[in-house]
């Protein structure tokens, strides 16, 4: 049966060979079956601009993906908080196509949205701001304009300080914020909604104006456990990956 698998927040670093390992057997297996593969965000840990291709870690993905694609999987990757540097020569290079988010799209006659997930989380306003200025197009001009060595330290403090800072954060404010989800089902008609970010893997239903949507929180991959949500004209399904 036609359908499409949906991932994100693989967090793919030199660091996490368990993870690139059990990612190569997935492209390899599972998404070669897929009409398309959706990456909503957060497939590398960090990514400091398209001319880092070269590394020979980020080629083995890239050439992965690339492999995929050429196959006959239809490849589309959404930026996450960690990896919103892609861009569009790291498409070129894996025939991907670049989303927006959000995404509207009809997913077999059903009406879904996709998202990275960080959008969601209005309640965390300190990442919100942190957000807003990275997202910006005099930002990242002004960084990818440094020297790459330079950006990789960079990016090395960032995600430390963003550990440290998770520790002093509630895991509600680190959460969707619930009033935040129901505007967005509200503005797109009531869709269903997949997005990750979260790493709170999960179904949820909404009953609003007499509506019923599904939100659904993909898994993040660690060393410990990964997966997939498969989707095709019946639903979806979370799949976890051995």
């Amino acid at each position: 049966m036609p359908h499409a698998l949906f991932i994100s927040d693989l967090h793919l670093s030199e660091e996490t060979p368990t993870t690139r390992k059990r990612f190569l057997e997935f492209l390899s297996g599972p998404a070669r079956e897929a009409e398309a593969l959706y990456i909503l965000g957060d497939l590398f840990e960090f990514w400091v601009g398209d001319d880092d291709i070269p590394t020979p870690f980020n080629r083995k993905i890239v050439d992965a993906l690339a492999a995929l694609s050429a196959s006959g999987t239809a490849l589309f990757i959404m930026h996450g908080n960690r990896d919103f540097l892609l861009g569009t020569a790291f498409a070129s290079a894996c025939r991907a196509t670049l989303l927006t988010d959000p995404t509207e799209l009809t997913l077999y006659d059903t009406h879904t949205v996709l998202c990275h997930g960080d959008t969601l989380c209005t309640g965390d306003t300190a990442y919100m701001t942190y957000r807003k200025q990275v997202r910006s197009s005099a930002w990242q001009r002004q960084v990818l304009a440094l020297p790459l060595e330079e950006r990789h330290k960079m990016a090395r403090e960032a995600t430390d300080m963003s550990s440290k800072a998770k520790k002093g954060k509630s895991a509600e404010i680190m959460d969707v914020a619930l009033h935040t989800v129901t505007d967005l089902l509200r503005k797109y008609e009531f869709p269903r909604l997949i997005h990750g970010h979260t790493h709170r893997p999960a179904r949820h239903v909404y009953h609003l104006d007499d509506h019923s949507c599904e939100r659904w929180v993909l898994t993040d991959w660690t060393a410990t456990r990964a997966g997939y949500l498969y989707c095709d004209s019946e639903g979806c399904r979370a799949i976890p990956l051995p």
